[in-house]
């Protein structure tokens, strides 16, 4: 198979890496990559929401099947482009349309989606400008602290959690009226925050069938013990120990059985990754959010621990035929460490040549934000730099291993947390 990967992250270069396992894999075309996918695929120098570009190369390069990995040009509508093009009508795409990238893309429209289908969540009202005194009276009435969303895309960044009604106050008139997220707070969600242990569960699905995958915890916030401003993700565990047969079972069947069941009753057509953000209370699981598509960096402690044939389950995603898919996994732990560059989540320098080890052992290096210079060197391009896995038939043996390969690595102001996984080790003894 040809195959083309949109997307330039540790996420694509994940995929990448598990889908040149393959014997189908002829040709892999990454758009536009970074520096790790141009040492095992072909970058190809395309914006991923050039859709004319996409087609053209699609056409041009007889490709059999496109991956989309990030969710903005799932969100802009690329599966309906492609779609509405007779030259690409019936070719394989994993992604949902855009309709069902709106599960991400708005969070009042996935909420609603949640409510209607009985699927458990958090308390809410969405609030426009023209609603701003109902927003305002609606808040002094809720219990503290609150949880307030930019109903669109905002780059991760869009959530506040208010500790106190003053600060709720202020934030939604900031978001509603100063537009503090642009467009994407031109709705606000007021949210009942939500109490417990946070993981993601992964879903694959044809829109009719699903494979569960490995499930993930990640740390979302820059600083050590959660503190700080919130990233992109520093790190991820896989699997996560509070997340036990039963409590899958019942985010199965409380959660993603009514998922894509709703899915087909308000006719969405969605062929492709399911992220459910979850909180785990006392073993009973309540939806955060939706995403469309593979979280970053989980992405990178999950797909090492999927044992059968990638390219099969993806084949399986976007032509229908999930079902006839038998999911292998791995009982080992991954645990991603991210090594970002110095001063993100705010402004850092971009430029710096990265030291890479020729080899490492018990663990992988994937690259996110790296590019080439004109003089061949690596060097940090994107806030979010390298991700390491160390893998263990423990999960202390593969934190062990990924700061081991962590260490191999360097360049000037790089910064990484030194405590992923730690809470859950604690958690174990």
């Amino acid at each position: 198979m040809n195959i083309l990967l949109l997307g330039s992250g540790g996420r694509e270069h994940a995929f990448a890496w598990k889908i040149i396992q393959s014997p189908e894999c002829s040709r892999l075309y990454v758009a536009p990559g970074n520096a790790g996918t141009a040492e095992i695929a072909q970058n190809v120098p395309l914006s991923i929401t050039d859709f004319p570009g996409i087609q053209q190369f699609v056409l041009d390069q007889a490709i059999d099947i496109v991956i989309v990995g990030p969710e903005e040009p799932l969100v802009k509508g690329l599966v309906d482009y492609l779609q509405a093009q007779p030259d690409t009508a019936t070719l394989p795409i994993v992604g949902p349309s855009q309709l069902g990238a709106t599960l991400e893309g708005s969070k009042d429209f996935s909420k609603r989606f949640m409510q209607r289908h009985g699927v458990p969540t958090a308390a809410y009202e969405t609030f426009t400008a023209d609603q701003i005194e109902a927003g305002l009276a609606y808040l002094e009435k809720q219990s503290l602290p609150i949880v307030l969303k930019a109903d669109g895309l905002a780059a991760g960044k869009g959530v506040l959690i208010c500790q106190t009604l003053d600060e709720a106050k202020t934030s939604l008139k900031e978001m509603l009226l100063d537009a503090k997220f642009g467009d994407a707070s031109s709705k606000v969600v007021v949210e009942e925050f939500l109490t417990g242990i946070e993981l993601s569960v992964f879903v694959a699905t044809d829109g009719k069938s699903y494979k569960i995958l490995p499930e993930a915890k990640d740390y979302k916030r820059i600083g050590e013990g959660d503190t700080g401003l919130n990233t992109g993700g520093m790190g991820a565990v896989s699997p996560v120990i509070f997340a036990d047969e039963a409590f899958i079972k019942k985010v199965e069947d409380r959660i993603v059985k009514p998922t894509i069941a709703g899915l087909e009753i308000d006719n969405i057509d969605y062929k492709g990754f399911l992220f459910i953000g979850l909180m785990n209370k006392d073993g009973e699981p309540s939806v955060i959010e939706y995403n469309v598509r593979m979280g970053d960096p989980e992405t990178e402690a999950v797909l090492p621990r999927i044992q059968s044939d990638f390219l099969g389950l993806l084949k399986g995603i976007a032509t229908g035929t999930l079902s006839e898919y038998e999911l292998k996994i791995s009982p080992e732990y991954a645990t991603t460490v991210v090594m970002v560059s110095g001063g993100y989540p705010g402004s850092y320098e971009k430029g710096f040549p990265i030291s890479l080890p020729e080899t490492v052992e018990n663990a992988v290096i994937f690259h996110a934000g790296t590019a080439k210079d004109p003089a061949g060197d690596i060097v940090n391009q994107g806030g979010r730099v390298i991700a390491v896995t160390g893998f263990g038939k423990e999960l202390g043996e593969a934190v062990t291993n990924a700061f081991a390969a962590v260490e191999k690595i360097s360049w000037e102001k790089a910064y990484y947390r030194r405590d992923i996984g730690q809470d859950i080790l604690k958690l174990n003894n």
